[in-house]
């Protein structure tokens, strides 16, 4: 078998060395002027060659990091913040609504009453069901935008829009962008981490964490709670480094004749950007997910100590200690698969919204809390919601599911220079749809933007001719009601 090292791609070792010291020089000049600032893309003068170079922000920036903690399915909104006490004794009564679900268009439908009982609780005395006890204390630092209207209300194509702000797959995801604009301050973690529910992936699966037409360095890394983070840490005994193997095989495939043609600068430095960072997380992911260093008071306000608890406890937990790391973007998803193994509540509502809330409510009122007492709420922008909300009436002509809502529902934002203890727009009184202040979410990602000091309608990427944005082409505020 011929020694790799002596032939690359046909050549001797004599023409690959011509052919490709270049390219190692190149590289490293690359990335030691990249740690400097000193390439850039042409025509954006601010962005060095490291795509994972920290970067300044546009403006003042309010928050530091994203969580965004994604309900996925879609809980109903009037089942869990949005109380309509108009609903309370309606329930059976078939009624003259218009609704838009999976099931298609309809004119009227059987109300489903809240299951749930609402209290009233903090200084702002907002109302909240009995789903969420423990998040209920959290209230007067959180803003409710109760009048969330998205595109589609089919769960893919919502889900992209969600994450992406588009309705079709290649699109640049939420998580992507931030990388893109700011860059990473921990050289040795990605900018943006997934972790998914131990139950499976959200539908679309990669496509939510996309960096579409943007490089790959800039995709979100999918993050496992247990045991090796991601796949690879550790290596056999004896087996060449990675980042060394990795660049022998860039190099040979760069550089075999008639197919490939040489990347130029830019895209080179990206690459040993990616390498560089593969290698140092050796040794920083496993370090970031041992749960053991923190204190058993810690384990048990994320309810770790339980078993429902536990999955997405340990989510929000690893969640704090990521922003802690510096790492920019993080998305927790409550929910996978399909049917009852998310929130898609088509059947049983009460078994459903039990389930997944009992699940999440004491991690989330944990996250929020732990963040607040250990300062970093206030750099730390907290997201919750799903990809769209759910109908006030039933899907099926007996039972309590609800079918998908994408004309009215709720979402909450909390820290990240985000006010405390105020709600936003509004849904008729039944919840059917948006009737005071609708907001696309588009404006949920231009309020994302602005809070971590970019301008949702300036951050840009050339892409087939066109500056691609985020918030698409059409100027876009952010929710200022709920900007601090």
């Amino acid at each position: 078998m011929t020694n790799h090292i002596h032939n690359f791609c046909g050549r001797t070792r004599r023409e690959f060395l011509w052919e490709s010291g270049c390219g190692f020089g190149a590289a490293a000049l690359a990335s030691l002027l990249s740690a400097e600032g000193a390439l850039a893309r042409a025509g954006s003068p601010s962005t060095p060659a490291n795509p994972l170079a920290p970067q300044a922000a546009a403006a003042a920036a309010k928050a530091k990091s994203v969580i965004f903690l994604f309900m996925y399915g879609g809980p109903s909104h009037i089942d869990t913040f949005d109380y309509k006490p108009a609903m309370i004794g309606m329930d059976g009564r078939t009624i003259a609504v218009k609704t838009h679900g999976r099931g298609g268009r309809k004119n009227e439908g059987r109300i489903v009453e809240p299951r749930w009982k609402f209290q009233q609780y903090g200084q702002c005395g907002k109302w909240v069901s009995d789903l969420f006890p423990h998040l209920a204390t959290c209230v007067d630092d959180i803003a409710f935008m109760h009048s969330m209207t998205a595109e589609s209300p089919i769960h893919g194509s919502a889900m992209l829009m969600m994450t992406s702000g588009k309705l079709h797959s290649g699109s640049t995801s939420l998580g992507s962008w931030v990388n893109y604009g700011l860059g990473s301050v921990n050289e040795n973690m990605p900018g943006y981490v997934v972790m998914l529910d131990h139950t499976g992936g959200p539908i679309s699966g990669a496509k939510n964490w996309s960096s579409g037409y943007m490089p790959a360095t800039y995709a979100g890394t999918v993050f496992r709670p247990e045991g090796s983070p991601i796949n690879d840490l550790k290596l056999p005994a004896g087996t060449t480094e990675p980042l060394q193997r990795d660049l022998l095989d860039t190099l040979a495939a760069l550089n075999e004749r008639h197919r490939q043609p040489r990347l130029d600068q830019n895209d080179l430095a990206a690459r040993i950007a990616s390498y560089e960072l593969a290698y140092k997380m050796q040794s920083a992911a496993p370090e970031a997910v041992d749960l053991a260093q923190e204190s058993a008071a810690t384990q048990r306000l994320y309810g770790l100590d339980q078993e429902a608890t536990r999955p997405f406890g340990t989510r929000c937990l690893l969640a704090r200690r990521l922003v802690e790391r510096g790492v920019r973007f993080i998305q927790v998803y409550s929910g996978g698969s399909h049917n009852d193994d998310n929130w898609d509540a088509h059947g049983d509502l009460v078994a459903n919204h039990t389930h997944h809330a009992g699940a999440t409510d004491r991690p989330i009122a944990a996250l929020l809390k732990d963040l607040k007492q250990r300062g970093l709420l206030d750099e730390t922008l907290v997201v919750w919601g799903g990809e769209f909300g759910r109908q006030p009436t039933a899907e099926y002509a007996v039972g309590t599911g609800r079918d998908h809502n994408s004309m009215g529902f709720t979402m909450w934002m909390a820290g990240g220079g985000v006010k405390g203890g105020v709600s936003v727009g509004a849904t008729d009184e039944i919840g059917s749809q948006a009737v005071d202040q609708p907001m696309h979410v588009r404006r949920l990602h231009a309020t994302v933007l602005h809070q971590l000091g970019l301008d949702p309608n300036a951050l840009s990427y050339f892409f087939r001719g066109l500056d691609q944005k985020l918030v698409g082409v059409e100027p876009t505020e952010p929710v200022r009601e709920i900007i601090s």
